[in-house]
C-alpha cells in the first residue's frame, strides 16, 4: 500500500497544475448552480436516489428551460428521506465536497436545514465573480461546453464550444428511426440544442425524409452548416446496439419504405448509411480542423442509461476510424472493461485519442484503473486527463478534486515502485491535464494565458 504521505505530497503538486475541462454543459452568463437542486439533484445523483427508492428517476427540467421553484422544491423534498441511503456513494461525496468547500455547509442536508442551504446557494446564483472564483479554486482555466449554451458569448474568455446538434448513431429507448429523425430536425435549420435523452413524444419536424436523395441533401446541409470557426469539436454518441456495416443505396431505399414498421434491422441500416455519408462529407469538407468526440458504452434505459459495450462494436468503431484518416476522433468511454481495448486502438490508430472518465466510469476505483492503464499504454499526447461533464461550475470543482485525488494515488504508486520520479509524475500530470487538451482541441496560447 502506498504511503499516504507520498500521496499527499503528489496531490499538493497537482493542486497548482492548470486544467482544461474538455467537455461540460455549462451555460454562458450563468455558470453556477441556481439553487440547491442543481447540486443535490445532478442527474448522476438522481440515479443514486432512484436506486434507493426515490419515486422520481427523471432529470429536472433541462436547458433551454430550467426547473421552476415549485419543481425544485418538490424534487428536493421528495429526495430527503432517501439521502441517508446514498451517503456511501461517490456522487454523494461530490455533493459534500461542494457544500463543504464552496458553501461552508458541513452538516448533512435534511428536512430542517435544506431551505437555508438552498438560500445560501441561490444568493450566489447571479454572482459571476463567484463562478470565476470556483473555477480558480479548481484550477480550471477553460471549459468546453455546448455552442447552443453560449448565451451570446457572455463567458467567451473562459469557454470554448462543441457542436452538439444531431446524434445519428445514438439509440433512444423504444425508437428505431432515430438517425432519420435527427437528420429531419436539423435539415434546413441552424445549430441548436441536441435532442434530450428519452424525449417523448418527439416534436414534429418541418421536413420529412422520404428518399435516399433526401438523406444526401440533409447530410450535406448539416455538414455545410457546422460553424467550424466557432467550435473546437463535434460531440456525438455511438451506440453498441447498432450493427455498423456497409449499406448500399438499394438497402437504404428498402429500409426507408419500411419506416412505419421499422425494427432493429432498419435502425441499423439507417444509422450505418447516414453515419458513413456524414463521415465522408465531414472528411471532405472540414477535415481535421475540429475533433469528432464520441461517447461510447452507455445505452438507453427509460430514464438514463446503463454501461454496455460489445467487442463487436469496438471492432466496428476501429474500422470506422481507420476508414476516415482525415478526421480526428476522440472517445469518451463509459465502459470500464473496454478501456484496455480502446487503449490498444489508440496505440494503432493515429487519429484516435481518449479523454477522461465518462458517466458510468466516473467512480474512484474505475478512475484509478483507467488512469493506470492509459499511463502505461498511451503517450501523454494521446490522452486528456479530465473532463467534468458538469452542468454547473460547482460540479466541475467537485469532479476536479475527485480526479486529482485518484491521479495522485496512481502517480504515488508509480513513484513508490520506481517507475516515475516525483518530477516525472508532476510533468506527466501537467501534460494530460493541460498541454494535451490544448494541443488536441487546438486552443491558442492567448486563450489559455
Amino acid at each position: 500500500m502506498t504511503d499516504s504521505k507520498l500521496i499527499d505530497q503528489v496531490y499538493n503538486r497537482l493542486v497548482d497544475i492548470p486544467i482544461i475541462d474538455a467537455h461540460t454543459h455549462l451555460i454562458g452568463g450563468r455558470l453556477g448552480a441556481t439553487g440547491l437542486h442543481d447540486i443535490l439533484l445532478y442527474h448522476m445523483a438522481v440515479s443514486d436516489l432512484y436506486a434507493a427508492g426515490c419515486p422520481s428517476g427523471s432529470r429536472l427540467t433541462q436547458y433551454p428551460g430550467k426547473p421552476s421553484d415549485e419543481e425544485a422544491e418538490f424534487r428536493i423534498s421528495e429526495s430527503l428521506p432517501y439521502l441517508k441511503y446514498v451517503r456511501n456513494t461517490a456522487i454523494s461525496y461530490g455533493i459534500r465536497i461542494i457544500l463543504r468547500d464552496l458553501y461552508g455547509v458541513t452538516e448533512p442536508v435534511n428536512q430542517d436545514n435544506w431551505r437555508e442551504v438552498d438560500k445560501t446557494v441561490r444568493e450566489r446564483a447571479q454572482d459571476r465573480a463567484w463562478h470565476r472564483e470556483v473555477a480558480k479554486r479548481a484550477s480550471i482555466e477553460r471549459f468546453c461546453t455546448e455552442l447552443a449554451r453560449s448565451e451570446e458569448g457572455q463567458d467567451d474568455d473562459i469557454l470554448d464550444y462543441a457542436l452538439e446538434w444531431a446524434f445519428f448513431t445514438r439509440c433512444q429507448w423504444g425508437e428505431y428511426d432515430t438517425a432519420l429523425y435527427e437528420l429531419e430536425r436539423c435539415w434546413g435549420k441552424f445549430p441548436d440544442s441536441p435532442t434530450p435523452i428519452g424525449l417523448s413524444p418527439r416534436p414534429a419536424t418541418e421536413r420529412v425524409i422520404r428518399s435516399v436523395e433526401d438523406v444526401r441533401e440533409a447530410v450535406e446541409w448539416y455538414v455545410d452548416h457546422i460553424p467550424k470557426d466557432q467550435v473546437r469539436s463535434i460531440a456525438t454518441h455511438i451506440s453498441t446496439d447498432i450493427d455498423f456495416r456497409p449499406v448500399s443505396e438499394s438497402e437504404m431505399r428498402d429500409a426507408l419504405a419500411s419506416r412505419k414498421t421499422a425494427g432493429p434491422q432498419e435502425r441499423d441500416v439507417y444509422a450505418s448509411y447516414v453515419n458513413e455519408l456524414f463521415l465522408t462529407c465531414l472528411e471532405e469538407r472540414i477535415g481535421d480542423s475540429i475533433v469528432l468526440q464520441f461517447s461510447f458504452g452507455a445505452e438507453p434505459l427509460p430514464f438514463e442509461t446503463a454501461s454496455r459495450l460489445s467487442q463487436k462494436s469496438i471492432a466496428q468503431v476501429a474500422n470506422m476510424i481507420s476508414r476516415h484518416p482525415g478526421i480526428r476522433f476522440q472517445c469518451f468511454l463509459s465502459s470500464r472493461h473496454a478501456n484496455q481495448s480502446m487503449c490498444t486502438l489508440a496505440r494503432e490508430l493515429p487519429n484516435l485519442s481518449l479523454a477522461g472518465y465518462w458517466w458510468h466510469n466516473f467512480f474512484p476505483g474505475t478512475i484509478r484503473q483507467i488512469i493506470e492503464e492509459r499511463l502505461d499504454m498511451l503517450p501523454v499526447n494521446k490522452q486528456i486527463g479530465f473532463f467534468s461533464d458538469a452542468y454547473c461550475v460547482e460540479w466541475a470543482y467537485a469532479k476536479a478534486v475527485m480526479v486529482r485525488q485518484q491521479l495522485a494515488a496512481v502517480l504515488a504508486e508509480k513513484i513508490a515502485s520506481g517507475q516515475y520520479t516525483i518530477d516525472d509524475a508532476t510533468s506527466i500530470a501537467f501534460e494530460i491535464l493541460y498541454e494535451t487538451p490544448i494541443s488536441l482541441l487546438r486552443l491558442s496560447s492567448s486563450e489559455t494565458s
